[in-house]
């Protein structure tokens, strides 16, 4: 060791893993259903990392809950969906590993580690264009969990995105927000949200915040219960400062807490899952196209810090994609703190009739309705003097009552703040709107005039919104015969921007079907894994479904921790040479 370097403490475990996402807390639960002893390090003061905020949903074809819904044959057409969606732009090996594998290790976990979920089976993959795509079943939403069961450790799991909750604190379900938006005429619907609200109500006398768990942070509090049950650690505010190589294996960690300085002896290895840059303003101008994203919805620890640990210990990352990020287009807006709000316009709106996404030159440049990854795409397509980034989405009085607008719920009285403060545009007409938001006023009205009368007969001509189960899947029901079109015709019109924002990142470490990370010549780094958006993706940047992340970290962090435990050469760093 050199002089300079005086290590207050030296512990030892089996197996380290860097960061507690899903894949990481997925990875380390693994490990410990296989008997090692493993050691969580988290660089942020809270646990979940993006997964905490995300939607907790994870994709897994040919998963067993789906069989017993009565769909079988699904992994032939997965692989036939992946093969066609993905291509030359990802090793077929890696995702056929993702696909053997991904069944297996949901049908482990919730064996094992009471980790439920259950199918989504009307939720269709994104690319229905693509042959094996199915209507449903592969995503998977996790069950509400009761967060005081963390005890303390409520404490430390990450919140959702503050305007993705109601009331500061309560969280809701996809189905149950769109349920919610019928309280005044559906006594069921009303007796859910007073149900609901009562529990917050109670709640917030002892809690910051309710404690009924669902999406994202139900998902990582499952994992944090079940590692509790195991006595697995999950330190907080734990900086790794460099990978240690012992006789060319990954042989643990140097880190920092607390001020003091520890080197922790990892016999099996370490698993990367950090989250990959997102977060990193200089990552993202390195691998992000042009115009590059300035905000995320992603944590803010995820900012490539465990790349960079993989890359000086001999790891490579894998060749440049098309976009090396999984997308939302998210509106932005200054919070009266003066922090930074950015919201994900996903499902809740684009899709809902009424509604179209202009460019630059006042025109529409593709399907509203189309999955958030391939909106963002087609807002970077267009570029030239009609450019989408930003792009506008454009509605009237009627449609924000109805279903809202990104940050604006249903039913908000009053828009005057939002039109104060510069986010929501408006204008008595179709041109003074025009003009507000920059964009020539005789193509906005012809755009509008030319969608409502595709409203007239609810078929888009243009771009065959509406036209797909996704689609259809996201829009009103109510709404006759096409529930994603609808006209824009009642003053005053209103309109919001959007910006690319990465959720995660799909350029990483290149990694083989075991989740080692590889060199430079391909060959395995002994004691290096690697998981989630830390690794090269399997599916080569595409995004096949609802859930497609966690399904991918999850699985290739299982996969990890099974082939840590299944090394018959444990190692050891003496401690005369630390």
């Amino acid at each position: 060791m050199s002089p300079e370097k005086q290590f207050q403490s030296i512990m030892e475990t089996d197996l380290v893993v860097l960061g507690s996402g899903a894949g990481g807390l997925t990875a380390a639960l693994s490990a410990s259903l296989a008997g090692l002893d493993v050691l969580v390090l988290e660089h942020q003061t809270v646990i979940g990392g993006t997964s905490a905020r995300s939607s907790g949903t994870v994709w897994v074809p040919d998963n067993h809950l789906m069989r017993a819904e009565g769909i079988e044959g699904d992994r032939e057409r997965a692989e036939t969906y992946l093969s066609g969606l993905v291509g030359e732009r990802g090793d077929r090996r890696m995702w056929q590993a993702f696909l053997d594998a991904a069944p297996k290790m949901l049908a482990d976990l919730e064996a094992r580690a009471d980790l439920c979920f259950r199918p989504y089976m009307a939720a269709p993959d994104y690319r229905q264009d693509v042959a094996g795509a199915a209507s449903g079943g592969r995503p998977l939403e996790p069950l509400a969990f009761d967060g005081r069961e963390l005890g303390e450790d409520f404490e430390r799991l990450a919140w959702p995105l503050p305007e993705l909750m109601l009331f500061g604190g309560l969280m809701v379900t996809r189905a149950e927000a769109f349920k919610l938006l019928r309280a005044d005429r559906d006594p069921a619907a009303m007796w859910l949200g007073l149900r609901l609200v009562a529990r917050f109500l109670a709640e917030k006398l002892t809690y910051k915040r309710g404690t009924r768990l669902v999406l994202g942070n139900a998902l990582v509090a499952r994992l944090l219960k079940a590692l509790q049950e195991r006595q697995v650690r999950v330190l907080t505010e734990a900086e790794t400062t460099r990978l240690i190589s012992e006789n060319g294996r990954i042989a643990g960690v140097e880190m920092v807490r607390n001020g003091r300085l520890a080197r922790i002896v990892a016999r099996r290895g370490v698993v990367l899952a950090g989250g990959g840059f997102p977060a990193s303003a200089e990552k993202r101008a390195e691998n992000l196209p042009e115009p590059v994203a300035q905000y995320t919805p992603a944590a803010p620890g995820c900012i490539g810090r465990t790349l960079d640990l993989g890359l000086a210990a001999g790891a490579v990352l894998g060749p440049k994609g098309l976009d090396n990020a999984q997308w939302f287009p998210s509106s932005i807006m200054k919070r009266p703190d003066g922090s930074t709000a950015v919201y994900p316009h996903i499902v809740l709106d684009r899709s809902k009739p009424g509604l179209i996404a202009v460019d630059g030159s006042g025109n529409r440049f593709t399907n509203e309705a189309v999955s958030y990854h391939e909106f963002v795409r087609a807002m970077y397509a267009r570029g030239g003097n009609g450019a989408a980034v930003p792009a506008w989405l454009v509605v009237d009085r009627a449609f924000i009552r109805k279903y809202g607008l990104g940050l604006i719920r249903p039913r908000t009285p009053d828009l005057r703040k939002y039109v104060a403060s510069g986010h929501l545009k408006t204008g008595a007409t179709i041109a003074e709107l025009a003009r507000e938001i920059g964009v020539p006023a005789d193509a906005l009205e012809a755009t509008v005039s030319r969608y409502n009368g595709y409203a007239k007969n609810g078929r888009d001509p243009e771009f065959f919104k509406g036209e797909t189960i996704y689609d259809r899947s996201n829009g009103d029901g109510e709404v006759k015969p096409n529930p994603c079109i609808g006209s824009i015709a009642k003053a005053p019109f209103y309109a919001v921007a959007v910006w690319p924002t990465p959720l995660g990142t799909s350029r990483g470490l290149v990694a083989n079907e075991n989740a080692q990370a590889l060199d430079g010549d391909g060959t395995p780094i002994p004691g290096l894994y690697v998981c989630g958006n830390d690794m090269q993706s399997a599916f080569g940047g595409e995004y096949p479904g609802a859930g497609a992340q966690l399904g991918q970290a999850m699985t290739f962090g299982w996969i990890a921790a099974r082939h840590a435990a299944a090394v018959d050469t444990a190692i050891s760093i003496s401690r005369e040479n630390a």
